[in-house]
């Protein structure tokens, strides 16, 4: 199968749109390995205005009196199967060196007047080779928030050449998002799309559901045109006040960047109190305070602001990790920057400034995508050390019952080792009291393996807690931070810690009258040792974000 692109676009190949015609083109690749593809850079390529003479249709049929690129575009255009057109819009249509290069399609028309059934206008010129069984692909960008209702003149235009519903389109708006690294998660899901659209269209035609992801918002409106004009560096109230926009003064290159982060806010999460964060740029010595309020974000230059959360950081860093150069947490870990105030913010930066679609164009999680859950790991251990010291027989009987519900509802949630592990031990302590073996004995080797089970787990590349705290810290993209998992290392030792002397206690308390009351005893530290874990969580990172 033969593929002509024709790419009209003076950027080329570093062009928004063009983008998104690579992702076309590797989703066709993916579906139909046997193309020929041909690539046409108009801008790079000699093709002259059409004169209006009409010799192509009279005095050289089929052949323009013009001896540029042309002649070598038509040839292709007659050996492609699929004809993928490729171009940003302006200025409400096609480039200008790319308006020549359809104007100069008349040679592939024949002169004589016809009526075409559903044709468009009046009057209409067969061609003069048969095109039929050729596909049209146009494939655009916008400077517009949105594609709809700015497209007019393209398919107005289209509409003339291939005829309507002849051709398939995707436009997208806000297309200068594709060149803003910040923003690439975003643009590289859309892109995603694109690629799924060029798999489908190849197959037999792009389906519904691929076409709404294709008419998505990259941003929310407000969010993007926020973004664009922060990108200007020019004051807006400024420049509509100055005559013709002249007084108004282009902005540092910092000040840009930190319009363009504030406009990211997502204000639909505002807490119910202002935030005040405030940007030390240490290497430009430029400060700035970005207010985050309930109508929206807000930047000041003047330092009028008491900030609730300081970073202090060189631009290139804190550019480095909006770009994915670096992570936050590994350059955070290595004293690239610090985080004076309140930390909360750090830790919720993703629900502040999100970047990502509006929130009703959401694509909804997979129904497939499970979740780990420590109650499942820890409801046997509890049972275990409760039950068969109110009724031995009884109590072991609900353990390993227990055990057993345990394991029918794992479908429901994400097993981990350690789930298993649990359920194995558990089973066995269990029977094992059940046919004889001394509580006094059993019980503190229970608390032992347990504790052994946490502090083994700290030698791994993940430790037992990570593996469940991670759903409240982005799933499981939270195993990628060096910080979360350093917080949760050491948590798990401590916790193993304790039970460590926990077995011992039991141990002692065991030879005590006090043997029937060790689960309710041993119950008691937990909690304060649950209380520590939670604020452990928030004040170990917010230490090594301030270089402590």
């Amino acid at each position: 199968m033969n593929v002509l692109v024709i790419n009209g676009s003076p950027k080329g190949a570093k062009s928004n749109t063009y983008r998104l015609t690579a992702a076309f083109l590797e989703g066709l690749r993916k579906e139909e390995r046997d193309l020929q593809i041909q690539e046409l850079p108009v801008y790079r390529m000699d093709i002259k205005p059409c004169l209006g003479c009409f010799s192509c249709w009279n005095r050289t049929p089929g052949q323009c009196c013009i001896q540029d690129d042309m002649s070598q575009v038509i040839q292709y255009l007659l050996w492609a199967d699929i004809t993928i057109w490729s171009f940003p819009l302006y200025y409400f249509t096609v480039p200008g060196s790319l308006k020549n290069l359809i104007d100069r399609q008349l040679p592939m028309m024949l002169p004589f007047m016809e009526e075409k059934e559903g044709q468009v206008g009046n009057g209409y010129h067969p061609s003069r080779y048969d095109m039929s069984g050729k596909r049209t692909v146009v494939i655009s960008t916008c400077g517009f928030y949105t594609a709809e209702g700015n497209y007019d003149g393209v398919y107005s235009l289209f509409d003339h050449i291939c005829g309507p519903n002849n051709y398939t389109t995707i436009f997208c708006g806000q297309g200068e998002l594709f060149r803003v690294p910040e923003l690439s998660g975003r643009t590289n899901e859309y892109l995603s799309y694109v690629k799924q659209a060029g798999q489908e269209y190849i197959s037999g035609g792009i389906t519904g559901k691929t076409q709404e992801y294709l008419h998505q918002l990259l941003l929310p409106r407000e969010t993007f045109e926020a973004c664009a004009d922060a990108s200007w560096g020019i004051d807006k109230d400024e420049a509509m006040s100055g005559i013709n926009g002249t007084a108004a003064k282009r902005a540092s290159d910092t000040l840009v960047f930190t319009r363009q982060m504030a406009a990211l806010y997502r204000k639909e999460n505002y807490p119910g109190k202002d935030i005040v964060l405030e940007m030390h740029y240490t290497d430009v010595e430029e400060t700035y305070q970005i207010r985050l309020g309930k109508d929206g974000s807000h930047v000041y230059t003047d330092g009028s602001l008491k900030p609730t959360t300081t970073i202090e950081t060189p631009v290139t860093v804190w550019r480095a990790i909006s770009t994915g150069e670096i992570r936050g947490d590994e350059a955070m870990m290595q004293g690239l920057y610090r985080v004076k105030g309140d930390f909360t913010l750090m830790l919720e930066w993703d629900t502040y400034f999100g970047g990502s679609r509006p929130r009703q164009q959401q694509v909804p999680a997979a129904s497939n995508q499970k979740e780990t859950n420590m109650k499942i790991m820890l409801i046997p251990w509890i049972v275990l050390w409760v039950a068969p010291a109110i009724h031995k027989q009884i109590g072991c009987l609900v353990t390993v019952s227990v055990c057993a519900l345990v394991s029918l509802i794992f479908y429901r949630n994400k097993k981990t080792i350690y789930d298993v592990i649990s359920n194995g031990f558990v089973t066995g302590f269990a029977v094992a009291i059940l046919v004889g073996a001394p509580e006094v004995w059993a019980l503190p080797l229970s608390y032992l393996f347990f504790a052994l089970m946490w502090l083994i787990s700290c030698f791994g590349k993940i430790s037992l807690t990570a593996n469940y705290s991670m759903n409240s810290y982005g799933g499981a993209d939270a195993l990628q931070n060096s910080l979360f998992l350093k917080t949760n290392r050491i948590l798990t030792m401590l916790w193993g810690i304790l039970y460590l002397f926990t077995s011992v206690f039991t141990w002692y308390l065991m030879q005590t009258s006090l043997s029937s009351f060790v689960g309710l005893i041993n119950s008691v530290v937990p909690v304060f040792m649950g209380i520590f874990t939670v604020w452990f969580q928030k004040w170990y990172p917010a230490k090594v974000a301030g270089g402590k």
